[in-house]
């Protein structure tokens, strides 16, 4: 009997390694998404940090037009595959908490806002019910 229980507790630690070891790889996976993203925006001469924090785009040039639109999206695909990662249990509450602020941010980006209604449709359900909880800044 106690054989049978020292067995299973080392099955156990062994699941909660493997748990541990599949988090690191999706934290790995989602760091090399994210490296892989910037190289065309380095390429074209497009600044993230003027796009998504500082809102510094000339709309009046279609080039950083077509930037600012294909990180928007860019931007929803990685941060609904996050939202399936975290439902699966791939990422940790904390990690999940730091993305949800991210969405939100981007949600309220009001220059984008109308990529993520042409986009509503086609996010599951489960997703878009967590973005319709924000605050819309963008309503006044």
């Amino acid at each position: 009997m106690l054989g049978v229980l020292g067995g299973l507790v080392f099955v156990g630690l062994e699941l909660q390694q493997s748990q541990r070891i599949a988090l690191a790889a999706q934290q790995q996976e989602r760091a090399s998404i994210s490296v892989d993203y910037f190289a065309p925006l380095i390429e074209s001469g497009i600044s993230f940090q003027q796009v998504f924090f500082e809102d510094s785009i000339d709309f009046s040039n279609p080039e950083e037009v077509s930037g600012f639109e294909n990180i928007i999206h860019v931007l929803w695909f990685i941060f609904e595959n996050d939202f399936y990662q975290y439902t699966q249990g791939l990422m940790d509450e904390q990690t999940w908490k730091a993305k949800l602020a991210g969405v939100r941010l981007l949600y309220n980006k009001c220059h984008a806002r109308q990529l993520f209604e042409s986009r509503r449709s086609i996010f599951s359900s489960e997703f878009r019910s967590i973005v319709d909880t924000f605050t819309d800044e963008c309503a006044d």
